[in-house]
């Protein structure tokens, strides 16, 4: 058995449930019993149940105390946090789970989120503490779940609707592959500071650091030089060089993509496909995003098959289809035409011209 350092997470194994442990790899089905509850059922006839709850990425000291004194409680100490930032207490107690459900509600914390549902939206950093972000991703997450949240809290439309939001297009909020992806857009080429890139940066790495080969030598201020044709504003510059601002509060701004999924379940996954190439960034609650997303939902929830994702509805009725029932204007920002695009870029996210 390998000894145990300071570097990794501990061995999952370890945090398990007693009943997880005791059946793991044996489990015969799940059952979505009512929004927010699931129940687990193995092979041994044992059950856990499993209520899920809507939190903010940030959290504080107090909140994840209170958290834990609930899983203290009701699920003898054991809970866990999902990629989506939902909270989910792992009960094995069926006595406990209404009890546990009525003090959740009366919280004032949100259950839901499972089954044909939206659940919690995944997101980044943005300005909050991220060096390159194009939005504030926790205020636009919290702008568009308040006008979403009816469905959070039930399982009434066609099929599982995935929300992502990546505040800038490094993504590492990965909405590539979501029904609707939100995602962070700078617009403008760095601006370079000659002092600073020539006092605090290493050249040669802010050079390499850059996707499309934008960057080249400036010997003449013994600094560097950024060719506009060939940029795609990733700030990727930036991080490596605080002399290459990104950011520009007139240039950034939010672009809307649908219709992408990583399931299998009937068919492949996806990538998402640009339908609003910009909103303004316009805090503290985004109105004009969380209109278009709203509508979005709104709009494949009449129209679209049970089970139906956001991409299957699209394919079925068609693009064109799309743009004239949501009335969304085709734009030529959609049309990939980045010369520097390599083929399997040009073929996938965006619109092949």
């Amino acid at each position: 058995m390998a000894t145990r350092t300071d570097f990794g997470p501990p061995d999952y194994r370890q945090m398990l449930p007693p009943i997880i442990t005791k059946n793991y790899g044996q489990w015969k089905y799940h059952e979505r019993l009512q929004p927010g509850l699931l129940m687990h059922v193995a092979e041994s006839g044992d059950a856990l149940y499993t209520i899920r709850v809507g939190s903010e990425r940030l959290l504080s000291t107090d909140k994840v105390r209170e958290m834990c004194d609930l899983a203290e409680k009701y699920c003898d100490g054991y809970l866990r946090f999902t990629s989506r930032h939902n909270v989910e207490f792992l009960c094995s107690d069926k006595a406990r789970v209404d009890p546990l459900i009525a003090e959740l509600k009366a919280k004032g914390w949100p259950v839901g989120g499972t089954g044909h549902s939206i659940t919690n939206i995944v997101h980044t950093q943005g300005w909050i503490h991220c060096h390159t972000p194009a939005t504030d991703a926790s205020a636009v997450v919290k702008s568009v779940m308040d006008e979403l949240y009816q469905y959070f809290g039930t399982m009434d439309l066609p099929g599982y609707c995935r929300i992502s939001l990546a505040c800038c297009l490094n993504m590492c909020g990965a909405v590539h592959c979501s029904d609707i992806a939100i995602l962070g857009m700078h617009r403008m080429v760095p601006k370079i500071n000659h002092d600073i890139v020539r006092t605090k940066c290493e050249l040669p790495n802010v050079i390499a650091a850059c996707p499309t080969g934008a960057i080249r030598p400036d010997p003449a201020n013994k600094s560097l030089t950024v060719n506009p044709d060939r940029c795609m504003y990733c700030g990727n510059c930036y991080t490596m060089c605080p002399g290459m601002t990104v950011a520009d509060p007139i240039g950034d701004g939010i672009s809307i993509w649908v219709g992408g999924k990583v399931s299998n379940s009937r068919s492949g996954p996806a990538f998402s496909r640009l339908v609003v190439p910009f909103l303004p960034n316009n805090p503290p609650r985004w109105p004009e995003t969380v209109e278009v997303v709203k509508m979005l939902v709104e709009t494949w929830a009449k129209h679209a098959r049970k089970h139906e994702r956001m991409g299957e509805w699209i394919e079925r009725i068609g693009w064109e289809r799309f743009f004239e029932i949501t009335g969304l204007p085709f734009t030529e920002q959609m049309i990939d035409d980045f010369t520097m695009a390599p083929e399997t870029f040009r073929t996938t996210a965006a619109f092949k011209w």
